[in-house]
This record gives structure tokens, sequence and C-alpha cells, in this order.
């Protein structure tokens, strides 16, 4: 396994209280969105607002109550051809966001479960020993890419 050696934390910063939340996705279509997270990642839905004539929520993984993805839809959103990516080396073409990922204990059985919810499964689970991970790719209705991470030794 590697060992990443960290730099020491800069706790006099500025910005030294910044601590990661969430990740915003921007979608056509709220309640197929808010559906999709909730029945195949079993997500749950944890706040729903209003703002203008959007519809927004924050929804966290079955057990984790540090990261949320934040769904915005409703309004006019202007339309968009995400790439359909076929691989994980055709998504590396395009700049700009590209995923989040979610770390899991048993990678083959979670690509196992997503696969038999439908899930459109992007990269089967390769091992990068650089960073002594497995990763797998797979997108959500909207062709948001999500990574999912393994450790191992």
């Amino acid at each position: 396994m590697v060992d990443f050696i960290l730099p020491p934390k800069n706790t006099a910063s500025a910005f030294a209280a910044m601590r990661g939340h969430h990740v915003a996705i921007r979608v056509t279509d709220f309640e197929i969105a808010k559906r999709w997270y909730v029945e195949k990642l079993d997500f749950r839905v944890i706040h729903e607002w209003p703002f203008a004539d959007e519809q927004l929520a924050y929804l966290a993984p079955a057990n984790d109550d540090h990261f949320m993805v934040e769904i915005l839809g409703g309004g006019d959103p202007l339309p968009i051809d995400p790439p359909a990516y076929t691989d994980l080396g055709d998504s590396l073409r395009y700049s700009g966001y590209h995923h989040f990922c979610i770390n899991v204990t048993d990678i083959e059985a979670t690509v196992a479960e997503l696969r038999a919810r439908g899930v459109n499964i992007v990269t089967e689970p390769f091992k990068l020993d650089d960073i002594s991970r497995k990763l797998a790719f797979f997108a959500d209705p909207f062709g948001n890419l999500i990574e999912l991470a393994e450790v191992v030794a």
C-alpha cells in the first residue's frame, strides 16, 4: 500500500476552517434525479427547498453524514449535449467538471449491485497501484460521472 506523506496542516491560514460539504449537479428533471439517487444509490434526502423558480435538495449516502450531493432542478436550464462516455479514457478528453468520488469497501460487489439496479457502468473496476486503489466509474441518467474507490494493499 502506498503511504501518502501529507504536508503539515496550515492552521494559521485565513482559510483553516474550510471543510468539504457537497458537490452540486444541475439537472433538467429534479424528480428523476432525486428518485435515481435514492433508488439506485440508496441516498437519503436530507433537505429540500425552493430557490427562485428552482427546486433544490441535499442528498447523502446511506451511511455518511459528511458528504452530500446537491441536486439543482427546475427553472429553465440551458440545454447542453453532455458526452456519452464509453470509457474513462474517452471522458478525460474534456475539460471542466469530471466526477465526484465515493469510497467503498468492496468495489466488485458494489459494481455488481449497481449493474443489477440498471446503472450505467462506464469503466469496470481496475487497480491503480500509484494510489493503492481499485477504481470504477458509472454515470447518472444525466451523464454525470461518479467514481468508486476501494483502498487495496
